[in-house]
């Protein structure tokens, strides 16, 4: 297939171009800037504007990109986070639906968020919970409404954090662990999900490939905040004795340490395993060690981004 791809400078994107490649598919890459080549499609999502001629006779669109919503959710973020994600999708998804022939697939980032917080598991039948994630990756998905209206295949992949040495959970709690000032985080008896890079790559590459859609969680695993606290430490070869109280990440992150760090969730990826396709790094343990190699240790090339997968 042909393939145009935004925010292929982000964590998944810097995996996924190159994967897709080596499958056989042809990539271009959506930037905001003038194009370098015939590869890239000038695009800016703020703006509104897409340089849509340069998508005709693509097979396939994958929608990466968004501002990160791991950071303290003033009013200003709150505002790009659901306007980056908002915003470009439904660009996109017009786009799309206004091309002669229509590309037949757009895969979609979407977050396990959606589900709100509590300990019991969840999967792609469960309703919307509450809190801001929620609402952000509800709105996130509706805005690919006019793909699905003309008749595109779209795929919500609600992928859970990914493990990764420099980005997520693990990229910011690396430093605290690696200077011995790592702990769990309040009770530590909440759930955190968790799928490894490796795996999320291989789910998009079968959502373009396969016949999936609607959404579909990519999730890996899910321990406590405590389970996931001693594997990391064990893998970095550092005590984890010092808890982060409840009251200190409110203080810090406000409403997203209530959601992301302190809410538990336990999704399960029922969609995905039900038709077919099997997580290969199921071992926190092994899939933590793995996610903390340099990445040139495990065949990882490209920039080091955000994870909004800005250029």
């Amino acid at each position: 297939m042909k393939v145009a791809i935004t925010g292929a400078s982000g964590l998944v994107g810097t995996a996924l171009v190159p994967a897709l490649r080596a499958a056989g598919h042809d990539v271009a890459t959506l930037v905001r800037r003038s194009p370098a080549g015939e590869d890239e499609i000038e695009w800016h999502p703020d703006a509104g504007t897409i340089d849509a001629a340069r998508l005709a006779g693509v097979d396939a669109v994958v929608h990466l990109a968004g501002e990160t919503i791991g950071q303290r959710w003033s009013t200003d973020a709150r505002r790009r986070i659901l306007g980056s994600r908002v915003d470009g999708t439904g660009l996109v998804a017009r786009t799309m639906a206004s091309l002669e022939p229509r590309p037949s697939v757009l895969v979609q980032a979407s977050g396990v968020g959606f589900y709100g917080l509590g300990g019991e598991p969840v999967t792609e039948a469960s309703p919307k919970g509450a809190g801001f994630a929620a609402d952000v990756v509800e709105a996130w998905e509706q805005a690919a409404g006019p793909a699905r209206e003309a008749g595109i295949r779209v795929v919500a992949l609600r992928t859970a954090p990914i493990l990764d040495r420099n980005e997520g959970p693990v990229g910011r709690m690396r430093l605290p662990f690696l200077l011995a000032l790592g702990g769990r985080v309040g009770s530590g008896r909440q759930w955190w999900s968790w799928v490894s890079l490796p795996d999320v790559v291989r789910a998009y590459l079968y959502a373009l490939e396969s016949d999936l859609s609607g959404p579909a969680n990519v999730v890996a695993g899910a321990v406590t905040n405590a389970e996931f606290t001693k594997a990391l430490g064990l893998a970095l070869h550092r005590p984890t004795v010092l808890p982060l109280p409840a009251l200190a990440v409110r203080l810090a992150f406000g409403q997203m340490g209530e959601e992301l760090l302190l809410g538990g969730q336990r999704p399960l990826a029922e969609r995905l395993t039900q038709t077919g396709f099997a997580f290969r790094d199921t071992d926190l343990d092994q899939a933590l060690a793995a996610a903390l190699a340099p990445r040139e240790e495990v065949g990882h090339t490209g920039p080091v981004p955000d994870e909004g997968g800005r250029r």
